[in-house]
């Protein structure tokens, strides 16, 4: 099983935020109010876009369709209220550009392969099965860390967590 990590440094007083993935890819996510980087909210359709636009220029490649230019667009849909405001729908449009040879049936089972097969922030977005588990570690200079996990979401997430499971379910690196 494949683990992906990220890692939010504060910087500063306000909601800026330094994100480090795993691949060791920065960038910087923040609120309207310093307008310094990306809000947290515009990476899911972003994510699901870059998802999608690899699979389907990678299987139109190999199909040796003669793309001469390529673009996605992502529009996401967040509901007015309550809070969260979740998204309710995004949508996807692939602009492909080639010469009359472009087969517009090759472009479409491409784009079937990516939704149905291939793109994993796709079928994560649309299966609604992922568990998210809130949990914390404290420290305090003098004093033990403290961890536990608050709750967890999702679907098939279980009513009670306890503290045993947090300690082995949650992985925070001291840094």
């Amino acid at each position: 099983m494949t683990v992906r990590t990220a890692t939010l440094h504060l910087d500063g007083d306000g909601v800026r935020f330094r994100a480090l993935a795993g691949s060791g890819h920065t960038i910087v996510l923040d609120d309207a109010t310093e307008d310094a980087g990306l809000r947290p909210a515009e990476l899911i359709p972003l994510a699901l876009a870059g998802c999608t636009a690899m699979d389907v220029i990678s299987i139109l490649r190999k199909k040796r369709q003669p793309v001469t230019a390529y673009e996605v667009r992502a529009e996401g849909t967040q509901r007015d209220g309550p809070q969260p405001a979740i998204f309710t729908r995004i949508d996807i449009l692939h602009v492909v550009d080639g010469p009359t040879e472009l087969e517009t049936a090759a472009v479409r089972r491409a784009i079937e392969l990516s939704a149905t097969k291939y793109c994993a922030v796709g079928a994560t977005l649309a299966t609604g099965i992922t568990e998210i588990h809130h949990g914390y570690l404290v420290r305090r200079p003098g004093r033990p860390d403290e961890r536990d996990e608050v709750l967890v979401e999702g679907p098939l997430a279980t009513t009670h967590t306890s503290t045993a499971a947090a300690r082995t379910s949650i992985a925070i690196a001291r840094t």
